[in-house]
């Protein structure tokens, strides 16, 4: 199996577990995303992000060039509330 039709698979398997009321709310967000045109800003595979900052939530500022010299940069994001 591939690994997307892995992910395929979680991503089916995640979804039959929503409320069918917040999935209308996913699909509708990502449509309004989509609309936006936001998208085509984004970047794709392979393509090398800008240098920047950002703050944890202790306020710590962290620079994604100083963490690359010490290795490879994983960039998570968590939605501040559910």
């Amino acid at each position: 199996m591939t690994l997307n039709q892995t992910l395929q698979q979680m991503k089916a398997a995640s979804l039959a577990k929503i409320p069918p009321e917040a999935a209308a709310i996913m699909a509708s967000t990502k449509a309004q995303l989509k609309a936006s045109g936001i998208i085509k800003m984004a970047l794709g595979p392979g393509q090398t992000a800008p240098d920047f900052e950002l703050k944890d939530w202790q306020d710590n500022l962290f620079n994604s060039t100083e963490i690359l010299a010490r290795g490879p940069l994983v960039l998570t994001f968590y939605r501040g509330s559910w």
